[in-house]
């Protein structure tokens, strides 16, 4: 199993939870965990797991409520794992965007199937996306949206997982205007609406490592008071 893909686990039951983490890892999947949903949102967030196993019974809120918020701005692929057996929380969780539910009791074969077959259809879907998807290029700047590749003046430019992100937004939507909340809203989710700080701090070490001059941008531009343009 290929150590990139990971994992995020939002389950507070911590027998349960141990016992897929030491699954997970002895698969080589890198697994994340977190005991409640506030907590669980911020990670998906930060991290961008590639897939994000759910419990629904969670402290703080619904797991429900979870997929809701999630789908509103992330498409990674989330299994629910859940004690709850009524048909109606099956529909409900699968039809707001869940991609797949899983009955405890379960046994690590199945979880790992499904783990799989998760993984499968995201690749086939990102498969379909990047053929797509054209290089950005501008000037001496080059990036190559399938290998997470950055470059300037023929040097590797080497960006966070975050700054690639807003990087790839604003390319792949070059000549636009991004409004601040657009860009915050498919970077971080719609719970960070209000936080112009995080974007603004992480716009900084773009322009330190993308810009000769910060002051005097040649690729990502300042709309004052609305949001950033990429030439």
């Amino acid at each position: 199993m290929n150590t990139k893909y990971s994992i995020l686990l939002i389950e507070d039951e911590q027998t349960i939870s141990d016992f897929i983490c030491t699954t997970l890892k002895t698969q080589n999947y890198k697994v994340t965990t977190s005991t409640n949903g506030t907590d669980g949102l911020s990670l998906i967030a930060s991290q961008c797991p590639d897939i994000i196993l759910l419990d629904l019974g969670l402290p703080d809120m619904d797991g429900l409520e979870i997929i809701d918020k999630v789908r509103g701005w992330n498409n990674t692929p989330i299994i629910v794992i859940s004690a709850r057996t009524e048909e109606d929380d099956k529909v409900y969780a699968l039809d707001h965007g869940a991609d797949d539910y899983i009955t405890k009791p379960f046994g690590t074969h199945e979880l790992l199937t499904r783990i799989r077959s998760a993984i499968r259809y995201c690749n086939h879907m990102n498969t379909i996306a990047l053929e797509n998807t054209c290089p950005y290029q501008a000037k001496n700047l080059f990036i190559d949206f399938d290998k997470h590749l950055v470059t300037l003046n023929n040097e590797i430019i080497h960006l966070t997982q975050i700054e690639f992100n807003i990087v790839e937004l604003l390319a792949k939507n070059a000549g636009k205007v991004l409004t601040y909340n657009y860009i915050i809203t498919h970077i971080w989710g719609p719970d960070e609406i209000e936080n112009n700080r995080i974007l603004r701090v992480n716009m900084a070490h773009i322009r330190r490592k993308l810009e000769r001059d910060p002051a005097k941008p040649e690729y990502i531009f300042t709309e004052v008071g609305i949001g950033y343009r990429m030439l």
